[in-house]
């Protein structure tokens, strides 16, 4: 069964940013995104995303996209990830969901995991 258009979206972003591609990554969003971070700020406007996007430097993120499932109007991705920075790391599945326009643009996403305090503190400790 082929993809709806939202999922095949969903899965063209992710390989973006799991390959570093974050131009692509960008992309895919509305430049009035509104970007809802696990423990974290929101972020408004693609660029702002895209700013953010420049503190991963230097870290090595693995992505495991489970599933990807959408309608006319959302997508709900369902991901592992696993970060290394250094000697410390972390693993930590969430479900993301995002918001699709007519125009086939992320205009905003939320995200939620299993543990929202390690990850706030793992990346608080790179700081």
């Amino acid at each position: 069964m082929e993809d709806h258009p939202n999922a095949a979206l969903y899965r063209k972003a992710y390989d973006a940013f799991a390959s570093g591609d974050l131009e692509a990554f960008g992309g895919t969003l509305a430049d009035d995104v509104v970007w809802n971070t696990i423990g974290g700020e929101t972020m408004h406007g693609a660029e702002a995303v895209a700013d953010s996007m420049s503190g991963l430097a230097g870290l090595e993120i693995e992505i495991s996209l489970h599933d990807a499932v959408a309608n006319d109007d959302h997508v709900v991705g369902l991901v592992e990830v696993h970060v290394t920075a250094g000697d410390k790391e972390i693993t930590y599945r969430t479900a993301e969901i995002h918001h699709v326009n007519a125009d086939g643009k992320v205009t905003e996403r939320w995200a939620f995991s299993d543990d929202t305090q390690a990850i706030t503190d793992f990346f608080a400790s790179l700081g």
